[in-house]
Order: C-alpha cells, then sequence, then structure tokens
C-alpha cells in the first residue's frame, strides 16, 4: 500500500496513499537511526511501469521518496517542520542569552498557570453541575417513589374491600365428614337486597315496547236484556 501520495517522474501519473502494490522489499545496507533499521521498498507505476522506490524514516515516523516519484505537497508535514524549527531556533537563543531564557521559562509558567486556573475553573463547574443533576434525580426519585407508595396505598385498599364483600357473601362452616371428623364447606349467603327484575334492567323504550305488547284488548261483553235479567218471560203471539 501506498505510504503517501506522489507522482511518477517518468509520466506524471498521481498515486494516491493507500493504492495497494506488489512491492518488494530490502534491508538498506549501511543505513540505520539509533540500532532501527531502515527498509527500502520497490514498486511500479500503475500507467509506464517505471520503477519507484520509498524508504521508512524511523527519525519522523514516516516514509521518504527516494527515486521514480515525488511526494505530493502536504501542508500538515510543512507546520510540523515550521514547529521543529522554531522549537530549535528557541533553544539556541535561550543557550546564547541566559535573560531570554529566564524570560521565555516566566512566560511558560504563566501559561502553564493560566491552564491550571482553567483547568481549575472546569472541575468547579462540572462538579457544581453534577451536584444540581444529583439533587434533580433524588427529587425525581422521590417523587416516582411517592406515586409507588400512593398507587401500592390505593391496590391494598381495594384489595382489603374486595376481601371485605367476599367474607360478607361467603362464609365457611364445618360439617361431619363421616367417622374422619369435619370438613370445612364454602355457604353462600343470601343477599339482603332485592334482586332487580329483567324488566327493570332494559331501557325505557324496550320497557314501554314490552308493556304494550303484553296488554290484550278487553272483552266486549254481550248485551242482554233487561227484561230477561229480571226473569220475565215474554211470549211472542204466532202469526195469522
Amino acid at each position: 500500500m501506498a505510504p503517501f501520495s506522489m507522482r511518477c517522474n517518468t509520466c506524471g501519473e498521481y498515486i494516491y496513499k493507500g493504492k495497494k502494490f506488489n512491492a518488494r522489499k530490502e534491508t538498506v545496507e549501511g543505513e540505520d537511526y539509533y540500532g532501527i533499521k531502515i527498509f527500502r521498498f520497490y514498486i511500479k507505476c500503475t500507467l509506464c511501469s517505471a520503477e519507484i522506490t520509498f524508504k521508512t524514516d524511523p527519525k519522523n515516523t514516516d516514509y521518504a521518496a527516494e527515486h521514480g516519484a515525488s511526494r505530493n505537497f502536504e501542508p500538515w508535514r510543512e507546520e510540523k517542520a515550521v514547529e521543529e524549527e522554531d522549537r530549535l531556533a528557541k533553544l539556541e537563543e535561550e543557550e546564547n542569552n541566559p535573560m531570554k531564557a529566564l524570560e521565555n521559562r516566566t512566560v511558560d509558567s504563566k501559561r502553564e498557570m493560566d491552564v491550571l486556573d482553567a483547568l481549575q475553573d472546569i472541575r468547579a463547574r462540572n462538579a457544581r453541575n453534577e451536584r444540581v443533576g444529583q439533587a434533580v434525580d433524588l427529587l425525581a426519585r422521590i417523587n416516582a417513589q411517592e406515586v409507588e407508595d400512593e398507587e401500592e396505598a390505593e391496590r391494598e385498599r381495594l384489595e382489603e374491600e374486595d376481601e371485605k364483600l367476599v367474607r360478607e357473601v361467603f362464609s365457611k362452616v364445618a360439617v361431619p365428614s363421616g367417622s374422619s371428623g369435619t370438613k370445612m364447606v364454602t355457604v353462600k349467603r343470601k343477599a339482603d337486597e332485592v334482586e332487580p327484575t329483567l324488566q327493570s334492567l332494559l331501557p325505557d323504550s324496550a320497557r314501554a315496547l314490552i308493556t304494550s305488547m303484553s296488554v290484550q284488548p278487553a272483552a266486549k261483553k254481550k248485551k242482554t236484556d233487561g227484561k230477561n235479567a229480571l226473569g220475565i218471560k215474554v211470549v211472542r203471539k204466532a202469526k195469522k
């Protein structure tokens, strides 16, 4: 895999970082960095098949282009190089000027104190926020516990009412059970209240309909003669 973006010096083809190659590796003779071996890799350009070589760079924990290609410009590498140059120049200046070294140490100490103060403020703010969060969580837990207690009390009250009703309706009576002794029998008590009729449970419209259907018309009485009612018999004369 290509360790960095490069451009082939032969055909100008760009090879991007991470492109896979079948590379050949060898150890560079006569070169090392504090006992760390340096390795050389051989690859070929994907367009013109020109040979390209690059080496490991243990000093900068990187790779260095050696032959056949030029490494593309990378701004972050330039920033690192500038920072390293500034650091070396600062050390050289401090060696030659003790007053400058003292001034730099004073500036560094002040910067460290500012950083420590900022960290302390952040810690204090985080601790305050944590305490507030804990208080909110505690209140939430207390409220939840109160709600659970109320629900439990209501549930117990309903259960007690159900048990009381069951005890009022049902009762257990000991009856003899042969030679073995007695046994408990559950007896249902008669309800004191009168059970409602089916008609009383119906709505008014249905009740009126049933009533109208159940009422039959009064039978007409046969008209009786008043004389017969008094026992007087009327004899009719035969016509001539």
